[in-house]
C-alpha cells in the first residue's frame, strides 16, 4: 500500500519542483550577432541580434525581458529591449514554444562615444513569473567597436581656396566709326575731324609711347554697306570703303610713326548689325522684320520682303540703314600688369600701390605659408570688405589644425559674402570636423563650385555612412579622407593605392594603411606602417593597442 502511495506523490513532487524552478542560465551558442564585431557607422553603433531560446526552456507562464547593453571601462549603452512571453502570458510579447523553444530577431543602435572603442557587447535578462522577479547571467555575444569611420581624417582635409583674377595680360579694344552717306564711299572731313575718331588716334597714340604697360596688336578697318541696294553694289561700295579707310589708317601710321599690323575686311551687305539694330529699337512692327530674317536666308528676297512692310520701310530707311553705312577702326591691345618680381617687390616697398588682385595673386607666388599670411592680413587692412583674404587665413588655420581659429576667418568672410561657395564649403568642413553633421550639410548645399567641395561633400558622406557615395564624390582625389571611404566601402587595393599617392603623407595616412593590412591578412604591412605612424605620432600606439582593427595583430604593433 505504501509503495503504491509513493510513486504517484513522487510525481506530483517532480512536477511541483518543476513549477517552482527558476530558468537557468542561457550560453553564448544561441546568439549571433551581424555584423560579428561592432561596427560604427555614420555616428551609430548599429547590431542585428539573432537568438533562439532552446527546447523546453521557456516557461508557460512566464516572461523574458532581454536588454543590450554595450560595455566598456566606466561606462554603458542600453539599446531598446525585446520581451519574449510563455504560451500561457497574455501580453504584446513574442510568444515562445516551451516544448519546440523559438528564434527572434532584435536591433539596436548606440551613438557611437570614443570609449566604445573598446567594449562588449552583453545581453541582459530579467524573467518574471508570476509575482516573482529575477535576472539570469547576462552573456555576451560580441566584441566592440571598430571605428575606423570615426578616424578625424577631415581634420587633414584641404580647405576652399578663394582665388584671385589676376591677369597680368588683358586684352581690351578701342574703337571708333566713319560714317557714309549712301552710296558713297569717300572720307569726309566732318567725320575725320570728328570727336571720335580724334580719341581714336590720340589712344593709339598712348598705347604706343607706353611700351611698358600696353602692347598694340593690331589696327583692324571693317567697312560695311546696308543690306539695301542688292548685292553687286553693296559689294563694290564695301570694298571702296575698306580701301579708302585702310590708305587713310595707313597714312595716319606713318605719320605718328606707330608700327602697327594693319587688316582690313569689308561685308557687302551687314545683315547681322541690322538684325542687331532692329532688336534693340522701338520700331513698329519689328517682330515681322525679324521674322523674315529667320524665315529667307537669300539677300534679295529678304529686301523684298521688308520692302513689302510699307508701314515701317521709311522708318528703317531714316533711322536703322544709315548707321550701318561705316567703316569700323579696332585698336587691338593688351594691357600689360606687373611681373611676378614686381609684385613681389611692390609688396615687400609699398604693398598699397597693389590691388586686391594683385595682392591675393602675390599669396600665390610663395609657399611659405607665414609670408602667405602676411600677404593676407595685409590685404584684410587695405582691403576689409574683400571676403577672400579672410576665407584664405581660415585655410591656413585650418592646415595648421587651428579648427577655432579657422573658424573665426569663415565667419568673418561669410559675414562679408555669404553666398559664397568657398566660405560655406569651410563652414561645413569645420562643422564636421566638430561633429556637427547638420550644419555642415547646410552649408555644404551652398557651397557647389568651390574648388574643394567634393572633398568636403566626401567626408559628410562618410559621417552619414553612405561609403559608396563617399567614394564617388571623392573620385581621384588623393586624401586621408578618400582613403578612409575606400577602406570602409572595402576596395582596400583602391584604398592602398590612394595612400600610396599622397604627397604629404602623415601620421594618419600610415595608420589608414595599417588598417589596409590588417584588413588584407597583411601582417607585414600591419607592422611596418604602425611604426612609421608611431614614429609620426607617439599617441597612435595607445590607439592602436585598442582598435579591434588589429585585435589579431598585436604583437606586430608593440
Amino acid at each position: 500500500m505504501i509503495k503504491k502511495l509513493y510513486l504517484p506523490l513522487m510525481a506530483l513532487l517532480v512536477i511541483a519542483l518543476s513549477s517552482c524552478s527558476k530558468m537557468g542560465a542561457l550560453s553564448s551558442d544561441f546568439f549571433t550577432t551581424n555584423p560579428e564585431v561592432l561596427e560604427a557607422v555614420g555616428g551609430k553603433v548599429p547590431v542585428t541580434i539573432n537568438g533562439r531560446f532552446p527546447e523546453k526552456y521557456m516557461k508557460k507562464n512566464a516572461t523574458v525581458q532581454v536588454t543590450p547593453v554595450l560595455r566598456w571601462k566606466g561606462g554603458e549603452a542600453k539599446g531598446q529591449p525585446a520581451t519574449f512571453q510563455g504560451e500561457k502570458v497574455e501580453g504584446n510579447g513574442q510568444p515562445i514554444s516551451y516544448k519546440m523553444g523559438g528564434n527572434y530577431t532584435m536591433k539596436a543602435s548606440f551613438d557611437y562615444v570614443p570609449e566604445m572603442a573598446n567594449s562588449e557587447l552583453y545581453l541582459d535578462f530579467v524573467i518574471n513569473k508570476g509575482s516573482k522577479s529575477y535576472t539570469i547571467p547576462s552573456v555576451k555575444i560580441a566584441d566592440g567597436v571598430i571605428a575606423t569611420s570615426e578616424l578625424p581624417t577631415v581634420n587633414s582635409a584641404n580647405a576652399s581656396h578663394a582665388d584671385d583674377a589676376y591677369q597680368r595680360i588683358i586684352k581690351q579694344a578701342e574703337q571708333a566709326n566713319i560714317m557714309f552717306l549712301i552710296q558713297q564711299a569717300n572720307l569726309r572731313n566732318s567725320e575725320l575731324n570728328s570727336e571720335d575718331i580724334k580719341n581714336f588716334h590720340k589712344k593709339v597714340a598712348e598705347l604706343n609711347s607706353d611700351t611698358k604697360n600696353y602692347k598694340i596688336d593690331n589696327i583692324e578697318v571693317s567697312a560695311y554697306a546696308s543690306p539695301d541696294g542688292g548685292v553687286s553694289l553693296n559689294t563694290d561700295l564695301a570694298k571702296s570703303r575698306e580701301a579708302n579707310t585702310e590708305k587713310y589708317m595707313a597714312k595716319q601710321l606713318k605719320k605718328n610713326k606707330i608700327d602697327a599690323n594693319l587688316d582690313a575686311t569689308y561685308t557687302a551687305q551687314d545683315w547681322e548689325g541690322f538684325k542687331e539694330l532692329v532688336s534693340k529699337s522701338n520700331l513698329q512692327d519689328k517682330d515681322l522684320i525679324l521674322r523674315v530674317l529667320s524665315m529667307y536666308s537669300d539677300p534679295q528676297q529678304r529686301e523684298t520682303e521688308i520692302k513689302n512692310i510699307s508701314s515701317v520701310y521709311k522708318s528703317l530707311a531714316d533711322d536703322i540703314l544709315p548707321q550701318l553705312r561705316r567703316a569700323r577702326l579696332t585698336a587691338n591691345y593688351e594691357i600689360i600688369g606687373r611681373s611676378d618680381d614686381e609684385i613681389n617687390e611692390a609688396f615687400n616697398n609699398d604693398p598699397k600701390v597693389l590691388s586686391v588682385e594683385e595682392l591675393l595673386y602675390a599669396a600665390t607666388l610663395t609657399s611659405d605659408n607665414t609670408r602667405q599670411e602676411s600677404i593676407f592680413n595685409t590685404t584684410t587692412q587695405l582691403f576689409p570688405n574683400d571676403y577672400r583674404a579672410y576665407n584664405n587665413l581660415g585655410e591656413l588655420a585650418y592646415a595648421a589644425g587651428n579648427i577655432d581659429k579657422a573658424q573665426s576667418y569663415f565667419q568673418k568672410a561669410a559675414s562679408l559674402n555669404a553666398n559664397a561657395p568657398e566660405v560655406n564649403s569651410n563652414l561645413g568642413l569645420v562643422e564636421l570636423a566638430k561633429n556637427n553633421v547638420s550644419a555642415a550639410e547646410s552649408y555644404l548645399g551652398k557651397a557647389t563650385g568651390a574648388n574643394a567641395a567634393a572633398e568636403s561633400l566626401g567626408n559628410l558622406y562618410i559621417k552619414q555612412g553612405d561609403y559608396q557615395k563617399a567614394v564617388s564624390t571623392f573620385g581621384n582625389i588623393a586624401s586621408n579622407s578618400a582613403a578612409q571611404a575606400q577602406i570602409l566601402a572595402k576596395d582596400y587595393n583602391k584604398a592602398k593605392n590612394t595612400l600610396e599617392s599622397i604627397k604629404n603623407k602623415d601620421a594618419m595616412t600610415d595608420y589608414l594603411m595599417a588598417i589596409v593590412g590588417a584588413r588584407t591578412n597583411n601582417a607585414s604591412l600591419v607592422k611596418s606602417s604602425i611604426q612609421s605612424a608611431i614614429q609620426k605620432d607617439a599617441s597612435l600606439a595607445a590607439k592602436a593597442a585598442l582598435d579591434r582593427e588589429f585585435a589579431k595583430y598585436q604583437s606586430e604593433i608593440k
